[in-house]
């Protein structure tokens, strides 16, 4: 069958962070893997929404360009103060949004949506059945996948409508029946979506490579990454080792800032390092280290965690409030450390280089055994497998 006839899913992502639309894509990637017969259209929800975008017609300036500029500038501390002013530019465009996502839906007709997105889930279920009901009547399938270990109420990623879920953490799931969801429409992955090429093993020598980077072949090897943008924290963690001479060695990815790169370049550090800028390849980096450095983001440490590493991060105030829990997931679970300043970062590198609490982390790391970019094709399959008319009725089979 051509594939202009195979059923049409649409993913939808924005690029406030890079999660959303990476997750997408890997999402993408594995059902081509799998010889999915699907057509997948990635639609960038901004594109749809953007004449309702008053911000942008007044400024020029996209909500998700503040966002990321934010990132850029190390100014979470400010992502949660803005959260009340989004909710309610959110509440103030929601029925143009409505239209303009029921007008998209008319033509041509998917048989799924996926949002990976939080904040417009209720303006993306109410444009689906506005574009249904003119149709013919018959339930359009939604699915919400969660790119957070929890949710953040209200309104953030779990609404109270009739539409699928799909989580990875005991506690998202928990969140989902409270505000009405039942367990047949919350479905529970053994993890985070994580790019498939991290679970490509390379048959490398990591003494070779470290050697090549000019690190040492047998010293305990961090990585320090903090997102496209790095961090300043990661100067304050190159000062903190330098102070402490703790018997370790550092790769420091910097991502597009030039500065921050030749900032560490020009410290002149007293222990082996590698600084490396932006890089499409860091599952090659992850398998030189031993352990990770950043900040409790979602998606970086879960690419780390299925790279092997246990993690050592940061929760304090700077720390935005949807990656506030996956600290405290990560100490309950024994996956690393949480510190409140990397000020702090040499106790926290001297507990993750002793034997015993390394082997203890490694252990607890080795069992996580996340393979959720490949078992949500299979429930996105299941979904589209009920009768549209059933939907509210029936089940997946939700994986342990």
């Amino acid at each position: 069958m051509p594939r202009r006839h195979y059923p049409l899913i649409d993913m939808i992502y924005f690029d406030a962070g890079g999660g959303h639309r990476a997750s997408a894509t890997a999402l993408q990637a594995v059902a081509e893997q799998q010889r999915r017969p699907w057509q997948i259209r990635l639609i960038n929800l901004r594109d749809v929404l953007e004449p309702a975008d008053f911000i942008r017609h007044l400024t020029g300036v996209r909500s998700e360009d503040v966002y990321n500029a934010m990132l850029k500038f190390d100014l979470t501390a400010g992502v949660g103060p803005m959260l009340p002013l989004m909710r309610l530019l959110i509440r103030r465009t929601h029925r143009q949004n409505v239209m303009l996502l029921a007008r998209h839906w008319m033509e041509p007709r998917p048989a799924l949506v996926v949002s990976l997105i939080p904040h417009f889930n209720r303006a993306i279920f109410e444009g689906l059945r506005m574009a249904d009901a003119r149709r013919d009547g018959i339930a359009t399938p939604m699915v919400t996948i969660m790119t957070d270990l929890a949710d953040c109420p209200p309104h953030f990623w779990i609404e109270a409508q009739e539409q699928f879920l799909i989580c990875a953490t005991a506690v998202a799931a928990r969140q989902a029946m409270a505000i009405g969801l039942d367990s047949q429409h919350v479905v529970r992955t053994s993890g985070m979506i994580v790019r498939p090429e991290f679970y490509t093993h390379r048959y490398i020598s990591r003494g070779d490579e470290r050697r090549r980077l000019g690190l040492s072949p047998g010293l305990p090897t961090g990585l320090v990454m903090f997102g496209g943008y790095g961090s300043r924290r990661m100067l304050t963690i190159a000062r903190s080792i330098t102070e402490s001479r703790q018997p370790i060695q550092l790769i420091f990815i910097c991502g597009h800032n030039q500065y921050l790169r030749q900032q560490l370049t020009a410290m002149e550090l007293p222990f082996g390092c590698h600084v490396e800028g932006f890089t499409q390849d860091v599952p090659y980096f992850m398998q030189l280290a031993d352990f990770f450095i950043g900040k409790p983001g979602p998606g970086a440490i879960s690419e780390a965690l299925v790279s092997g590493l246990p993690v050592i991060v940061a929760r304090n105030t700077s720390t935005m409030v949807q990656e506030r829990y996956n600290a405290e997931w990560i100490v309950q679970n024994q996956l690393g450390i949480a510190i409140r300043s990397f000020s702090e970062i040499d106790r926290a590198v001297a507990s993750m280089i002793d034997k015993d609490q390394s082997r203890r982390f490694r252990s607890h790391v080795a069992m996580l055994n996340n393979r959720a970019v490949f078992e949500i094709p299979e429930i996105l399959a299941e979904i589209m497998a009920m009768p549209r008319a059933c939907l509210a009725q029936q089940a997946v089979h939700a994986i342990p």
